[in-house]
């Protein structure tokens, strides 16, 4: 039992060990990241502020405050 522990601990150890080498990202990934996630906003944006998108929007939350209960 006592070998079949350790033999455990030991794969578990080097498993850390294996992934600690490589667990973050460059900063070139950083970069890609950064300039995808900035492209999605304005595409959000540009959708969430176009003409019918922005009148659906105001009509549903118009609706949800004259709501009565």
């Amino acid at each position: 039992m006592y070998k079949a522990v350790r033999a455990r601990m030991r794969a578990l150890v080097c498993r850390m060990r294996a992934t600690r080498r490589d667990a973050g990202m460059v900063t070139s990934e950083y970069a890609m990241g950064i300039v995808a996630a900035v492209a999605f906003a304005v595409v959000l944006y540009k959708v969430v502020t176009s003409g019918q998108v922005s009148a659906e929007l105001q009509a549903i939350v118009k609706q949800a405050l004259d709501a009565r209960m």
